[in-house]
């Protein structure tokens, strides 16, 4: 009788567990633009691959999107590490859509602003665009 009982406790644990982590949102697209961001700044290119839609692997498999892209950067240390701040100028968040503008600010002091286009794609946020903003408006 007590096996039957403890039994029936762990299946109404694992029923539990199972439907919590099924509705768990997973991080939100401003959490995925600022580490993309993040990931650019340390030329992460497994997490850009990660973060990153098939609009922006270049039609490279994982393997080759790393590697061109290490090949591209190669002897360019000077790109890595710029950034001391990277946060959320403005996010607007649809249903399936997301359009994020992140402010970088740089160790120099430079300000960069970048436009962060995310799509929700099996039941997960993925950039779909990324382009820095030319002369954006100025804000306090």
């Amino acid at each position: 009788m007590i096996s039957a009982i403890v039994a029936v406790v762990i299946f109404v644990v694992v029923i539990a567990l199972i439907v919590i982590f099924a509705r768990e949102p997973g991080p939100a697209p401003t959490d995925i633009a600022i580490a993309y961001e993040q990931a650019w700044d340390r030329l992460d290119f497994d997490t850009l691959w990660t973060l990153a839609g098939p609009e922006l692997r270049d039609g490279l498999d994982k393997q080759e999107y790393i590697a061109a892209k290490k090949r591209a950067y190669e002897g360019r240390h000077e790109l890595r590490n710029l950034a001391e701040h990277v946060e959320i100028d403005e996010a607007q968040v649809g249903i399936g859509h997301a359009a994020v503008r992140t402010r970088v600010t740089l160790r120099d002091g430079a300000v960069v602003r970048n436009d962060v286009v995310l799509t929700k794609r099996s039941a997960s946020w993925v950039v779909t665009g990324y382009q820095l903003v030319a002369n954006p408006p100025q804000t306090v």
